[in-house]
């Protein structure tokens, strides 16, 4: 049962990283874009990690690490995709 639950989230993860890109071929604004990309690669990334951690107990200390760093890591990208592109003009 353990097997077709990680494979699933696993599958989960994959489908996630397809949809995100997916937008990125549209006329939608470089913000839009970078939004939608960065959120479901993060839930696709965290998908993957989760099916790991269940096909490989033995390597929960990493796979756990490896969970926080991703959301850490992408929540900050985030704020700093978003504040360089403010437009700022010099007085």
């Amino acid at each position: 049962m353990i097997f077709w639950i990680s494979n699933f989230c696993i599958g989960i993860g994959l489908i996630f990283w397809v949809w995100g890109t997916l937008p990125l071929l549209g006329d939608r604004s470089i913000l839009f874009k970078l939004h939608s990309l960065s959120v479901s690669d993060t839930l696709g990334s965290m998908a993957i990690l989760f099916g790991l951690l269940l096909k490989i107990p033995r390597e929960w200390p990493l796979l756990i690490l490896a969970l926080i760093a991703l959301a850490l890591w992408n929540t900050v990208l985030g704020y700093v995709l978003a504040y360089c592109s403010l437009n700022k003009t010099s007085s």
